[in-house]
């Protein structure tokens, strides 16, 4: 062991020295190089920090990192999460997403553009006059649907979700309301 090296180490270190702290980890840690002002430290974690991903050794576990770009990686090509200003996409950083894809604010990832979808129409309402079937030659008729499938952002609008259009019944009086009844 070297005059500098200690063994009875603080934190997590197997080996240290008081000029660069840890210079190896004990089991199942992992071992990063922290920058101080110009002086680099040695320092053990049981996890990796934000902007390193770890990489295990049979001697050493070690932290490594990320792509500039990337803010959390699962190995120096696959970017788990991107720095502000970039949309993720399969593991990449991207400055604006590939064509067919939007880009989503929120998430910060590029997705799959998603179209407006509605239902069928319902079948045309009975032939109505302020409210009443009765009463009257002209009037009008509705139809609906529902809307099945909200579009994204760069997604096609949703359609109408009603219509109304005017019908012609067969005059008929409105029966008067016997007594008694509401």
């Amino acid at each position: 062991v070297h005059p500098n090296v200690s063994q009875g180490c603080q934190g997590g270190c197997a080996t240290c020295s008081d000029y660069n702290g840890c210079l190896s980890c004990k089991p199942r840690l992992f071992f990063v190089l922290e920058r101080i002002g110009m002086k680099q430290i040695g320092v053990c974690l049981s996890s990796c920090p934000s902007g390193y991903y770890g990489t295990r050794y049979p001697d050493i576990n070690k932290c490594a990192k990320c792509k500039a770009d990337c803010d959390t990686c699962f190995t120096r090509n696959f970017c788990t999460k991107c720095k502000s200003g970039f949309y993720l996409y399969s593991g990449k950083c991207l400055e604006k997403c590939p064509d067919g894809l939007e880009a989503n604010n929120h998430t910060m990832e590029c997705t799959s553009i998603v179209h407006c979808e509605a239902s069928e129409w319902s079948p045309w309402s009975p032939c109505t006059k302020k409210g009443k079937t009765c009463g009257f030659k002209r009037g009008n008729e509705v139809r609906v649907r529902e809307i099945v499938q909200h579009p994204s952002a760069r997604g096609n609008p949703c359609p109408a979700t009603s219509e109304s259009r005017k019908c012609i019944v067969q005059r008929k009086r409105c029966q008067k309301e016997g007594k008694g009844t509401k």
